[in-house]
């Protein structure tokens, strides 16, 4: 699986997951300061599944069309330290219980949900 941190996604993490054998590029190390549709131009091109706090990205699958084939991640969380996001994305995927592909997956407090699209 190839995963796109998005700017606001924390370089601990995106070390954790590196170092963790993930296929992970970060847009602040890469990308610094381009538009969210640019980010979803990335990686519907490199296929890769984009890993954000950013809810726009919603917005922009739901009624701008943009459709990155393999996903989304939005991370919706209060207090985190700078490692947890990897921590749990690093479960998510090897929890092998979801398909990433065509979809929005929410992490939360609360859980986990998908729309697909």
């Amino acid at each position: 699986m190839k995963l796109l941190a998005n700017e606001n996604f924390p370089l601990k993490s995106i070390v954790y997951l590196q170092n963790g054998g993930f296929d992970i590029t970060s847009i602040g190390a890469e990308h610094s300061s381009i538009k969210d549709f640019e980010v979803m131009t990335i990686a519907i091109n490199e296929e890769r599944t984009i890993l954000t706090f950013d809810r726009d990205y919603g917005e922009l699958i739901f009624k701008h069309n943009y459709k990155p084939p393999k996903g989304v991640i939005y991370l919706r969380l209060e207090k985190y330290s700078a490692d947890e996001p990897g921590r749990l994305i690093e479960e998510l995927v090897s929890s092998n219980q979801y398909i990433f592909d065509g979809a929005l997956t929410v992490l939360d407090e609360r859980g986990i949900r998908q729309r697909k699209y």
